[in-house]
């Protein structure tokens, strides 16, 4: 009976101290970093001195945490002169607003259309800044004028929000020079 109870003993204490074990500690968990809102059939609209500048359109809008936005599907964007009429569109596969910069890049497929001048324009990407209202992106693009038949191509671009002034970076293409045979 004395071993029995030792034998109990001896196997309860070793009980107690494999149970004492430390477990691992639970593995933290990641903060969520998704989207805080989901909005279907956006329009935004920009104006200046109670005049609207900018028109955006998109089905599909996800917002975040850090105010950042996200377009994942089609963007269209209407530019508007001083007239108030449509001088320019814009259209992209997708685009995104990063708030801690105030800028927007559009991506995928760009074609801007300049109505007054009749050309277009096509990048695979272009970034506009609200506060500076400057256009620009560093990607290759090319710019076709109708009027003309002219066609411009090359890396880098700058212009106004309303592309009726561009200055190309690194430039090559097809164009007219006058006085020439």
């Amino acid at each position: 009976m004395k071993r029995t109870l030792s034998i109990l003993f001896v196997s309860a204490l070793s009980l107690g101290i494999i149970a004492c074990k430390d477990e691992p500690a639970a593995k933290a968990t990641k903060p969520y970093s998704g989207p805080t809102e989901e909005i279907n059939n956006v329009q935004i609209l920009y104006s200046e001195a109670a005049q609207l500048k900018v028109k955006m359109k998109t089905p599909l809008q996800y917002k975040y945490q850090t105010n950042d936005r996200v377009y994942p599907k089609t963007v269209n964007i209407e530019f508007y002169g001083p007239d108030g009429q449509v001088e320019t569109t814009l259209r992209a596969d997708s685009g995104r607003y990063v708030h801690a910069q105030n800028f927007y890049r559009v991506m995928g497929n760009v074609v801007v259309i300049n109505k007054k001048k009749n050309e277009e324009l096509y990048t695979p990407e272009l970034n506009w800044n609200p506060t500076t209202k400057k256009v620009y992106t560093e990607k290759p693009v090319k710019v076709l004028s109708r009027n003309t038949n002219e066609r411009l191509e090359g890396i880098g671009l700058d212009t106004d929000q309303s592309f009726s002034h561009y200055f190309i970076r690194k430039t090559s293409g097809i164009f007219r020079l006058s006085g020439t045979n």
